[in-house]
């Protein structure tokens, strides 16, 4: 007899997306991760998501369709023959140029078939290479859950495009996420709102790269900064705040040379674009070591005292695997909302992620 299906309902089908699914933790060489989303209510906007770059993207064909790219663009058009990939396409287009001479189409063909020899380069990284995607949508609740899937379906489709055109991520990804969730001044005029009105979709983002040897490397839009454990001294080290760079919440600050910087609402305009200058770095130096990533429901990054006790809850665990220690912090924040709860304050409670990078 075949089983009903259940149509979930629209809080259940965002829940089950915005959580990260445990059988997709990279296996990185002399690294440990976990990481989990509780949600203040039924659905909330946190979202944390692994990515597993060998288990989302066959990364074998696509360093084989770039070195036989990497060929095929050097090969010269035969007299009559149709188009075969873009290059051709360029080269046909440049013999109509005034000033064409033969030496051109042979450099032009040089610089893409190298181009595509450094993508299956850096597409070989990716097979030490583990993603984190950790997103905090303003408030909680659906509204919050669509704002939060509105940045991961857009992660998403952008890097299959990076993927493609570079074998890895670049600046270029994460400024056009920023955009998407920009403020359409002609959205904004066709609903009638000023630039004052809350009615934006606002969400911080912090993207890294995990690599062996306890190296990683972030992106950070708004998100409270990472904190490093270190096991030798059983305390948070500081980490280098020059080195931290940080901008304004997804949509919130568009660069001042984007071609589309007038269609789009910005607080102030950032004087040059996203570059790799940006992407900060941490290195875990020592066994043991461990990077705390986190949402402001478990702690906003600032207040000295939960800082004191989120240390007090590693020193306990901090021998003990990712997945223990993950949980024990969230034990602890979920024990502060009883607190919160205790003062009246519920309206403070907020979703809570945390994710546990050691170096094992």
């Amino acid at each position: 007899m075949t089983k009903a299906y259940i149509v979930p309902s629209i809080d259940e089908y965002l829940r089950e997306r915005l959580m990260p699914v445990e059988g997709t933790i990279p296996h990185i060489p002399g690294i440990e991760m976990f990481g989990n989303s509780i949600p203040a209510g039924t659905v909330g906007g946190d979202l944390f998501e692994y990515i597993n770059f060998q288990q989302r993207y066959d990364i074998d064909a696509r360093i084989e369709r770039a070195q036989r790219r990497s060929k095929e663009f050097l090969g010269p058009l035969p007299p009559g023959a149709p188009v075969l990939n873009s290059v051709d396409d360029h080269v046909q287009w440049l013999k109509g140029t005034p000033g064409y001479r033969q030496e051109m189409e042979t450099e032009y063909r040089f610089a893409r078939s190298s181009e595509q020899v450094r993508v299956a380069e850096d597409l070989r990284d990716l097979y030490s290479t583990a993603g984190v995607l950790v997103v905090d949508a303003q408030g909680h609740g659906i509204i919050s859950a669509k704002i939060a899937s509105t940045v991961h379906d857009t992660f998403h489709a952008l890097m299959l495009t990076e993927l493609d055109r570079y074998g890895k991520t670049t600046p270029e990804i994460f400024e056009n996420i920023n955009l998407r969730l920009a403020l359409s001044i002609t959205a904004r005029h066709a609903l009638g709102m000023s630039e004052k009105e809350d009615a934006r979709e606002i969400a911080t983002m912090l993207y890294g790269e995990v690599r062996p040897g306890g190296h990683f490397r972030f992106v950070n839009f708004g998100h409270p900064p990472p904190l490093v454990f270190s096991a030798e001294y059983c305390k948070f080290v500081k980490i280098d705040e020059d080195r931290m760079v940080q901008f304004l919440a997804l949509g919130l600050q568009i660069p001042t040379d984007h071609p589309d910087r007038k269609k789009y609402y910005s607080m102030n305009l950032r004087q040059r674009d996203f570059n790799s200058s940006d992407v900060a770095e941490i290195t875990l130096m020592s066994p043991g070591d461990i990077l705390v990533l986190y949402t402001d429901g478990v702690y906003d990054g600032s207040d000295q005292q939960a800082r004191e006790q989120l240390e007090a809850v590693l020193r306990e665990h901090y021998r003990q695997p990712a997945r223990d220690i993950c949980n024990a912090l969230l034990d602890h924040a979920i024990k502060q909302d009883d607190h919160l709860r205790q003062n009246g304050d519920e309206a403070l409670i907020d979703d809570k992620t945390v994710f546990i990078v050691k170096r094992t």
